[in-house]
Parts: C-alpha cells; structure tokens; sequence
C-alpha cells in the first residue's frame, strides 16, 4: 500500500504543524499577498519530513493559479527541487480547477456560492538539514494591484535521528511548449495513422534528470487547438542515456490515453487513485484538457538519466499547446531546470475579454472593501456582497469573461 502501516510506532519523531493560522486568537487565519511579493512558508531545520500540503484562497483571479509560484530547497541546495505554478503542482488544469481524487493530489470544492477549491499535495518531502519553502506571487502587467487571502497548512514531522541512507529528495518542475511544432514533412492536426515516428526527436519533452532517482508523478494539460481527437501519441521514455545508444526505449507506450488509464480517446472526465482525465472541456475533444498519472507502486527508475516524452499526435503532427507538471524523486544534486517562463508566458489562452473581466474583478473588490470600512455592514449584507462577487467569479471560471463583467460592474457601482 502507498501509505505506512497505520499500527507501527515510530520512535524519535514529532508531528507539527505550519500554518497561516491568527497569532492574535482571532479568526484572520491568511496571509495577505500582494502582486511582486515572495513569503517564506516554512524554513525548518532538520532531520524531517513534509508530510502534506494544503492551501486555499476564497474569490480568487482568473490568473492566480498561474501567477502563485512555489519554490522548495532542501539540505541547504544552491538551487530549487521544486518550481513551479502553484496550481499546475497541485493538479489545477490550465489556471481552472477541476475535482481530483487521487492518492497523491486530492482537490475539493467548497462553497458552491462563490469559487473557493482545497488543494492538498501528500507526496512526502524528506529534508536532512533544511526545508524552505518560498511562494511568489507575480503581477500581471496591465491588470491593477489585486491583494490575495491566502491559507495554507503543512504538516510535517521532526526525527532525532538523520534520515536512513537512499533517501531521495522531492523534486516537481513545470514545462510548457506553445504551440508545438508539428513534425516537417507531415500534415498539421490531421490524424496520421501511417506516420512512422522512430527515435522521437520531435516529441514533447515533460522530464530531462540526471543522477539516481524515480518518476513518480506527471499533470499534462493539452490546449487542443487543431480540434478532433488529439492523442494517438504513444510514451517513449528513455532510461540511462538510451537516447544515445539505442532504439527503442525500454519504457514504450501505445497511446496518451493507456498512459492515463482510459479507454480509447476519453471524451468525459474521471479521477481516480492513480490516474485520471479530470478537465475534459469538450466531448468531441476540442478546447483544453488535462489528465495524471501517479506510478506510486510502479516508479519508473533509473540509475544515471530519464527523459520522458510523449508524441504530439501520432508522429507527432498535431501543433497544440503542452504543459506538464514533472513529479520524481532523486539524489541530490539535481541537472539545472530550464527557466521558468515569466507570467504572461505562463497564462493559459483566454480570450481577450477575460483580461477585462479580471480588471472588474479587481475595481469591484477595491469597492466593496471601501463600502465595508466606510459603513460596518452588517454580517448578512457583507454576506451578501460576497457572494455577489462569487457570482462574477464563477462566471470567469466558467469561461464567460462578458457575464462576468457584467456583474462585476454592478457590484457596489460608484454614486
């Protein structure tokens, strides 16, 4: 089983807690963020362990899943194990949350009212000497200032004694190709079912690692832009420098949905312990989509190197935008990440009446907080405004910016 039998004591360890939780006794247990801002979520001195991650915001923007970056170091490192958008880490496709019910990534709604989602991450995270995490929360040009309430618990544990020999550290890197480059010489988005693809130099690459270690984890999110059933596109995964010496890989697939555990060319969402496609936009496959795959009893390991791609389409001709979220564990030191592209790189495609819907967002919260300090309403009324402003949310994330807008300029409107 994934999880440690339940009946066995451990000696010479201690559970705690981090969290946002009110210092004055009182019931404002968040952090206030505002855009250009980094805090330090923990930074603990070991031997220990992350043993789960929670956080949540409350009427968040429509860029807030990819504007929040999560950053993680351990043992004193140089360089981050962990970077990468806090949604997308968390299971969250293309900035739009979607329930999830694996062993690994568990993401819940809350109140039906406004848009408010509990993401929890139980994949441990063992440090030897330190842990720090630091999130950042980078502005959007063009939009306003736009302040975030944002809890969060971790859970971890603290061992007398330093932690066994192999222990492998955490490590989760985003990626992202937009659009993909459809193969030269093939026809763009058109199944190619005679399309011979050996050596797959033109696949999407989510994982480049080097040293000793094991995938565990991988979130792909496709923005199909071409339209009609996207996959076809089989695994190759490379182990131990097999891309320099030999053809095929050992780790071969058949398909994009095999690696998801589907049956041929899912067309309605699902979500389950170890795989799931929980974003299906559009039965007949067009628009964004999103699926996981956990290998928790069946790591993919290796001993010097890992590069795990996928085609893009069957030989790989479909020009579709890729992001994926890397999940492995390994001895340190880890290979250099590529570099985190900055926001707007990072945003999925809306369209462009979204941007003017979050700009309402902003304007009508900035409002109904001046209304609150001016006037004290009463808790039904603030209530009332909230939920309100849920409303326009909802709407956003529902992909109607228009409706949103709408709303949102009716909110509180200026005398």
């Amino acid at each position: 089983m994934f999880y440690p039998d339940p009946s066995r004591l451990v000696r010479g360890a201690r559970s705690y807690r981090v969290s946002s939780w009110d210092r004055s006794g009182k019931n404002q247990d968040f952090l206030i963020l505002s855009p250009g801002q980094t805090v330090t979520l923990i930074d603990e001195r070991g031997p220990g362990k992350i043993a789960h991650l929670y956080w949540t915001t409350i009427n968040g923007g429509r860029f807030h899943y990819r504007q929040l970056v999560l950053r993680a170091w351990w043992d004193g490192e140089e360089t981050p194990s962990v970077e990468a958008p806090l949604g997308d880490l968390f299971c969250v496709p293309h900035g739009t949350p979607a329930p999830v019910q694996s062993l690994a990534a568990v993401v819940n709604p809350g109140d039906s009212r406004v848009v408010s989602w509990g993401h929890n991450l139980y994949l441990p995270m063992p440090f030897n000497a330190s842990a720090r995490l630091e999130l950042t929360y980078d502005a959007v040009p063009g939009a306003p200032p736009d302040t975030m309430a944002f809890w969060y618990h971790v859970e971890l544990e603290q061992y007398d004694a330093p932690l066994p020999d192999g222990t492998a550290r955490f490590h989760a890197q985003w990626r992202r190709q937009n659009p993909l480059a459809p193969k030269p010489g093939t026809q763009p988005n058109t199944p190619a079912w005679n399309g011979a693809n050996i050596g797959g130099q033109d696949n999407y690459i989510a994982l480049e690692a080097l040293g000793c270690g094991q995938m565990v984890g991988l979130h792909l999110q496709v923005d199909n832009l071409g339209g009609g059933w996207y996959g076809e596109g089989d695994d190759m995964v490379f182990i131990d420098d097999e891309r320099d010496r030999q053809w095929p890989p050992v780790y071969h697939g058949t398909g994009t949905e095999e690696i998801f555990g589907g049956g041929a060319g899912p067309n309605h969402p699902y979500t389950g312990p170890y795989t799931g496609f929980h974003r299906v936009e559009n039965p007949d496959y067009a628009g964004k989509h999103a699926m996981y795959r956990w290998w928790l009893v069946d790591p993919i390991r290796f001993e010097r190197s890992l590069a795990w791609t996928i085609e893009h389409g069957h030989d790989n001709n479909y020009a579709n935008d890729y992001t994926s979220l890397a999940y492995w564990y390994q001895a340190e030191p880890h290979a250099p990440f590529p570099a985190l592209p900055g926001i707007l790189d990072r945003l999925p495609r809306f369209p462009d009446a979204m941007m003017q819907a979050e700009i309402a967002r902003i304007q009508a919260l900035k409002r109904v907080e001046e209304y609150q300090q001016a006037n004290q309403p009463t808790f039904e009324v603030a209530t009332q405004l909230f939920v309100r402003l849920g409303s326009g949310c909802r709407a956003m994330y529902a992909g109607q910016p228009e409706e949103a807008l709408a709303i949102f300029t009716e909110t509180l409107p200026c005398n």
